[in-house]
């Protein structure tokens, strides 16, 4: 029993310092100006945690990026969204390292990538170059620093991730030289009844507390005072700051103890890719989308999988029934090791009824998280799979007559509040199809700010289905309009000697836009695509193009309804 003890503590011990690297100096800054922080690594997004340090780049474009470490790249990316351009560099170390948004890259690697995108005919390309192609050196210059992809502005996104899984890891946990003495700061306290037999302070209702204090000491007034009956859990509004940088960024860990002894634990050491969409289980969901705040929980929802919750115990949950004061304390770390606390005391109550009147609706359904469950009604379908629920919730469902654009009823399927892991599948069936226009039929998400986002879907027996990852107001609507180029001066016979590029924005109405084919003088032409500035760019290439001579340009720009429109233009260069 011993042995056997002693080999589980082995294991958990391990794991739990399984991210934690053993030389914490194999890595030297990625950028030669100071390296101040617009965001670090676990920041909290809708659907996905950061998975990096966002660098600033004193507010421009151009910034010299060099490599960590020694190793070679391995694979080199072009996309109009996400990372934009970016470089992926394997260390021998058993790390990688990540260099996102980037402006552009070293000649060498700029001819190399022009030259696979003139071959494959695409702007965007993911490159694996041979292991001999591209060795670099630490500190050697690889790329510029740039705003590409869906950065929000001129920056440098740097990741640190284990070369056998891509996991990435935290790369404060390196010693980069970043100077950071700033305790985190605790701003709200949080306490959650976990079922209707829960009351704090006579109330089965969200309690949220602004919390008094500073430099790591913090605690609730006297005159908050907190009594809870049955079973609760807690949260925090909570951030840290690193020196010399006003920006708010992400605490490291946060673990709640209850009468001296840790109950929840969360450490942002590291996490997989396919397990960062539990952010939405992590966070309270709900304040964010009606608040625009978060809340971090610290406790575990029933299908939350994240695998930083450490030594949680009883879900990080406690039944406060026994009419004693118990002491709790938040604690909450940066990973510069400094530290705040919250304490406070929670006078516990025997279990007590609630006496409040509450609506009970007819229509909603209990729809347990771990089974499979369906909803159907008039002209609607709803399938939503085992694990696409964090908890169990109290479906409710209802709909409307559709406003003259819309092809079917508009169907409020639960909220918008309540997040979804995993995708369910909706079967809407239209109250009118225009002939011969099933192939433009899309179903519709409607916002609260009137804001339509479309999804493509499949035709059959009548009702168009697809895959949706939120729950909200939906309808069957149409994209029967082509895409809209706007060619910004670029006029017939236009003479553009002396230009550096030729600037066309394109633009969906609805379906957004899914392909562009551009050429000049009947041969494929490399246009840049700025996907968040609805912007295609062609930067003058006499390599390419004869100049000092007139030129026939050619653009078909399609939408995912395949609706295309067509631009031709002749000029002077």
């Amino acid at each position: 029993m011993l042995l056997i003890r002693f080999f589980v503590f082995a294991i958990l011990f391990c794991n739990t310092l399984n991210d934690i690297p053993k030389d914490k100096s194999i890595f030297i800054s990625p950028v030669k100006i100071p390296q101040l922080l617009s965001a670090n690594f676990g920041e909290l997004r809708i659907d996905h945690f950061h998975s990096g340090l966002d660098i600033k780049t004193q507010g421009v474009t151009g910034k010299e990026v060099v490599a960590s470490a020694n190793g070679y790249i391995y694979r080199i990316s072009v996309s109009p969204g996400g990372f934009g351009n970016a470089l992926y560099v394997r260390h021998p170390s058993g790390y990688l390292t990540v260099y996102g948004h980037l402006d552009r890259f070293t000649t060498n690697i700029e001819d190399y990538v022009k030259m696979q995108q003139y071959a494959k005919k695409s702007f965007q390309v993911t490159l694996f170059p041979a292991k001999e192609e591209f060795q670099v050196k630490q500190g050697e210059l690889i790329a510029y620093s740039g705003n590409s992809g869906s950065s929000g502005g001129p920056h440098l996104h740097f990741e640190v991730r284990k070369s056998d899984n891509e996991k990435p890891i935290n790369p404060l946990l390196f010693e980069f030289g970043m100077i950071d003495n700033i305790k985190p700061i605790i701003e709200k306290l949080v306490i959650y009844p976990i079922n209707s037999h829960t009351l704090i302070n006579n109330q089965n209702s969200i309690k949220k507390i602004n919390v008094n204090g500073n430099h790591g000491v913090y605690s609730v007034s006297q005159e908050n005072e907190i009594s809870i009956s049955g079973l609760a859990g807690f949260g925090i509004k909570a951030y840290d700051m690193l020196n010399d940088s006003p920006n708010k960024c992400a605490v490291y860990s946060i673990e709640l103890s209850i009468d001296s002894t840790s109950v929840f634990k969360y450490i942002m050491d590291g996490f997989s890719f396919n397990e960062s969409r539990y952010v939405n289980s992590h966070i309270d969901y709900e304040a964010y989308m009606k608040d625009n705040i978060y809340i971090e929980r610290a406790f575990v929802l029933p299908d939350d999988k994240l695998s930083v919750y450490k030594n949680v115990i009883n879900r990080g949950l406690f039944n406060f029934n026994d009419n004693i004061s118990h002491s709790v304390k938040i604690i909450v770390t940066d990973a510069n090791k400094n530290k705040s606390v919250l304490s406070f005391q929670i006078k516990a109550q025997s279990e007590k009824q609630w006496t409040g009147q509450g609506f009970i609706d007819k229509n909603i359904i209990v729809m347990p998280y771990n089974i499979t469950n369906k909803f159907s009604s008039e002209n609607i379908s709803i399938n939503i799979p085992a694990g696409a629920l964090y908890d169990t919730i109290y479906f409710s469902y209802k709909k409307e007559k559709g406003t003259s654009e819309m092809f079917s009823d508009l169907h409020y399927i639960h909220n918008n509040f309540t997040p979804v892991h995993k995708a369910y599948y909706l079967s809407i069936k239209p109250t009118s199809v225009p002939a011969g226009k099933e192939s433009k039929l899309l179903i519709v998400q409607l916002g609260d700010d009137q804001k339509k986002s479309a999804v493509n879907g499949i035709w059959a027996e009548g009702y168009l289905s697809a895959d949706i990852l939120s729950f909200g107001r939906f309808y069957v609507g149409i994209d029967t309009i082509a895409p809209v180029i706007s060619s910004n001066g670029l006029v017939p016979g236009v003479n553009l000697t002396g230009k550096k590029e030729i600037r066309i924005r394109i633009t969906d109405e609805l379906s957004g836009i899914k392909s562009y084919e551009p050429s000049i003088d009947g041969n494929w032409a490399l246009f840049e695509y700025d996907q968040k500035n609805d912007m295609l760019i062609y930067k003058f290439d006499e390599t390419r193009i004869t100049k000092g001579s007139n030129h026939n340009l050619s653009l078909k720009v399609t939408d995912n309804k395949d609706n295309s429109s067509f631009y031709k233009c002749n000029f002077t260069w």
